[in-house]
């Protein structure tokens, strides 16, 4: 009885990710540099679906972006302190808010502007890297 226990208990949530995961970054090179205004996610959108129809967690690091592709991971860093996270786009943001990205509260926590509320940050575009199939 107690191996089932060690079984459910330390062996099978180990081998699943929950939340958004993370970029696997070494795979991925940055590209399409912008600037602009960041805040964060209250927290009443915890547990309600996203644009992407996947449940929005404000201790996950996700984002909403006015156009990137759903889906899409980009690197922010606050121009302020250059702290940086990365975070999956699977939101929106409408059309006519003067932010550029809407983070959730463990990103904004991470790139050190709650207190603020808002802040300056580059959002750099992460794109796989393209295989070199001739290097050896």
């Amino acid at each position: 009885m107690i191996r089932l226990y060690i079984f459910l208990f330390l062996i099978i949530p180990a081998t699943f990710s929950f939340g958004s995961g993370t970029a696997p970054v070494k795979n991925y090179t940055a590209s399409k540099i912008q600037r602009g205004v960041a805040s964060y996610y209250h927290n009443k959108f915890n547990g309600r679906r996203t644009a992407s129809g996947e449940i929005f967690w404000n201790d996950s690091l996700t984002a909403a972006h006015k156009t990137l592709p759903l889906g899409t991971w980009v690197r922010v860093t606050n121009l302020k302190n250059d702290s940086t996270v990365i975070v999956k786009v699977n939101d929106r943001l409408p059309k006519f808010s003067k932010r550029s990205i809407d983070l959730t509260t463990a990103a904004a926590k991470k790139l050190n502007f709650i207190r603020a509320g808002i802040t300056k940050v580059k959002i750099e575009i992460l794109e796989p890297k393209k295989l070199d199939l001739n290097a050896r």
